[in-house]
C-alpha cells in the first residue's frame, strides 16, 4: 500500500501578493498584465480600466466568485469583475517562496517530486510506516497527521496556505488536493473512490482536458462515474487504443506511476510576452534592455541550479503569432549572462525582423553539472539589439 500526497499552493501568486498587502485581503484580486513598477500608496487600478491583450496569471477566491481564472483575457474578465483590483505579477518573489515552501516539505518529507512553482507530489509511504509505533492503528489516520503536520511547516516557512490530497496513487491525490480548497487535508482511500471521486465532472481529471471533455459529452459520458461504467471497446474505439485503455483505468482511479524525486534538467529558458508588439528598429533600446535582461536572469536560473550549457537558443513570436526558433552549439559550456547574450545575438542574425515581435525567449540546453562545466569568456561583442 502506497501513500502519496498531491500538494497544491493555495491561490499561490495572488496569496504572496496579500502576504506583501495584507490591505487588500478579502477583495477580488486579479494578478496579470504589465511587469511590476514601483507601486504609491499600494494603490492598485480596478479591472475595468485595463486595455491591452494580457491574460490572469492567478486570481484570488474572492475574484474566482465573479468566474474569472487563470488563463482568461484581462479584457474578458473585465466584464466578469470590472470592481476587482489589478496586480502585476513579480515572479521572482514567487520563485522564492516556491523554494522556501518545498525546503519546508522536504525537511519532514524528502521524497519529493517538483511539478511547478505551486505544487509537488509526495510519498509518504515510508514516513507513514515509521509511525505505527507510536502512532494510530489505521494508517491513513497517520497519513492524515503527517499531511496536517507539512501543511503546517508551510505555513510557518512562507506564511501561505496550501491544501493536500492523501491516497494511494498521484492520479487520485492530484483530484483530492482540489476538493476541500483552500487549506484542506483530503484523504481518500480506493473504497472512497465511488462515492467521493465518481460525481466529479470527467475532466478533473488530469489528462482529460477540453476537447476530450467534449467528445465524451456527446457521447453522454459526463462525470468520472459515468467513465468508469462505459464500455471499454467504446472508448477505445473513440479515442484510440492508448488514450482510451487510459481513460477507464483512470475513471476506477487506477495509476501506477512513481513519485520522481530527481530529474536532469534538458534545458533552462527565459521568455516574456510584451503587452505591446515591438519593432526591431522602433523600440531598439527597449528590446535591448529587455533581451539583456532575459540572459541575466537565465544566468541566475543556471547558477542557482548548478548548471551551464552548451547549446543557446533564441525563440521569437511575430505578430501573426508565427513562431521561430534558432540556436547554436557552443564549443564550451555556457553560464555568464554575457555569454549567453552574445550566444543568442548570433543566432538572431539568422531570424528574419521584418515584423514586430510579441514575444521574446533565451534557451540554454544540453546542460551539464556546472562543477564539471568550463566557464567560457564573458567578453565580445553586442549584436543587434544593442549593448543593454
Amino acid at each position: 500500500m502506497k501513500f502519496i500526497a498531491h500538494l497544491d499552493m493555495d491561490a499561490f501568486y495572488a496569496s504572496v501578493e496579500l502576504l506583501r498587502y495584507p490591505n487588500l485581503r478579502g477583495k477580488p484580486l486579479v494578478i496579470g498584465g504589465r511587469r511590476r513598477q514601483a507601486v504609491e500608496g499600494n494603490e492598485f487600478p480596478p479591472l475595468r480600466e485595463y486595455t491591452g491583450r494580457g491574460v490572469i496569471t492567478t486570481a484570488t477566491y474572492e475574484a474566482r466568485a465573479f468566474g474569472v481564472n487563470s488563463g482568461m483575457g484581462l479584457m474578458k474578465a473585465a466584464k466578469l469583475a470590472p470592481h476587482a483590483l489589478l496586480l502585476p505579477a513579480d515572479f521572482d518573489e514567487y520563485r522564492r517562496l516556491s523554494r522556501l515552501f518545498k525546503d519546508a516539505v522536504r525537511s519532514l518529507a524528502p521524497e519529493v517530486e517538483d511539478r511547478g512553482i505551486d505544487e509537488i507530489y509526495i510519498d509518504l509511504t515510508r514516513l507513514v510506516a515509521d509511525s505505527a509505533e507510536d502512532g494510530a492503528p489505521d494508517p491513513w489516520a497517520r497519513a492524515r497527521v503527517i499531511a496536517k503536520d507539512i501543511q503546517r511547516a508551510v505555513r510557518e516557512a512562507t506564511g501561505l496556505s496550501c491544501s493536500l490530497g492523501v491516497t494511494p496513487n498521484k492520479l487520485l491525490s492530484k483530484i483530492a488536493s482540489e476538493l476541500e480548497k483552500p487549506g484542506g487535508v483530503t484523504v481518500l482511500r480506493m473504497e472512497d473512490v465511488p462515492s467521493r471521486i465518481w460525481p466529479l465532472a470527467a475532466r478533473k481529471i488530469n489528462g482529460i482536458g477540453p476537447k476530450a471533455a467534449a467528445r465524451l459529452e456527446t457521447l453522454g459520458i459526463h462525470t468520472i462515474g459515468d467513465l468508469a461504467q462505459a464500455d471499454p471497446a467504446l472508448l477505445v474505439e473513440q479515442f484510440g487504443k492508448s488514450y482510451g485503455a487510459w481513460m477507464h483505468e483512470a475513471a476506477h482511479g487506477r495509476d501506477d506511476r512513481a513519485v520522481v524525486t530527481y530529474s536532469e534538467p534538458k534545458s533552462i529558458s527565459r521568455e516574456t510576452t510584451f503587452e505591446d508588439d515591438l519593432h526591431a528598429v522602433r523600440d531598439r533600446d527597449r528590446l535591448s534592455r529587455i533581451f539583456t535582461g532575459l540572459c541575466v536572469k537565465l544566468a541566475e536560473d543556471l547558477k542557482r541550479k548548478g548548471y551551464a550549457g552548451r547549446t543557446v537558443g533564441l525563440k521569437l513570436r511575430y505578430d501573426n503569432f508565427k513562431t521561430v526558433t534558432r540556436d547554436c552549439t557552443l564549443e564550451a559550456p555556457v553560464a555568464e549572462a554575457a555569454a549567453i547574450r552574445r550566444a543568442a545575438g548570433e543566432c538572431l542574425k539568422r531570424v528574419p525582423l521584418d515584423r514586430r515581435i510579441r514575444l521574446l525567449g533565451v534557451r540554454v540546453g544540453a546542460l551539464s553539472p556546472i562543477d564539471v562545466a568550463r566557464p567560457a569568456d564573458a567578453a565580445g561583442e553586442p549584436t543587434l539589439f544593442g549593448d543593454s
